[in-house]
């Protein structure tokens, strides 16, 4: 029975223990705060992002209208080659298909390049904007005292999410 005791006291104690050292742990914990931003939703939403998107949309619509009319006027062309081409002759027929293959190569190019400028500029615009959208959560995380924020996260709860105050402090004073 003695034995019994002393082993019954040793697991209070050691019960003691474990609970007496989880207990910095369960006030550490409650003291971390963490946060959410939505990086798609900041690049929808914010005003230097649709600020953004039009004046992208402003320097490329030229060019834009400008490969639609290219492409109008070639398929055109061709439609008119389609019906003009039983009473063509044969050198007549090859020096306009290579005409129409050409000028059709050409308008390829022109989109590819096209595509090409327009998503390095949205790159540069959008790295802008995430550049001010980051400096707002900093200071955010700073003066909220926040341990960590996070952009990318597989399940957040809501409570944790604070794009709404990322989103309201770039509409608002234009993210210093």
């Amino acid at each position: 029975m003695l034995v019994k005791t002393q082993l019954s006291r040793g697991l209070s104690v050691l019960a003691v223990l474990a609970c007496l050292a989880a207990a910095p742990v369960a006030a550490q914990a409650q003291s971390f705060k963490a946060g959410f931003v939505n990086t798609d939703r900041i690049l929808r939403e914010a005003e230097p992002a649709k600020a953004a998107q039009t004046k992208l949309e402003a320097e490329f619509s030229k060019r834009d209208k400008e490969l639609r009319d290219s492409a109008a006027a070639l398929k055109s062309a061709s439609d008119k080659f389609e019906r003009d081409a039983p009473t063509m002759s044969e050198s007549q027929r090859q020096a306009r298909q290579r005409q129409l293959a050409d000028q059709d190569r050409d308008l390829q190019r022109k989109n590819r390049e096209f595509q090409e400028d327009l998503n390095a500029r949205k790159n540069e615009e959008l790295a802008q904007v995430l550049d001010k959208a980051n400096r707002v959560v900093r200071q955010l995380a700073e003066s909220e005292n926040y341990d960590v924020i996070l952009q990318e996260a597989v399940y957040v709860n809501p409570k944790h999410d604070i794009t709404d105050k990322v989103l309201k402090a770039m509409n608002g004073n234009g993210a210093k």
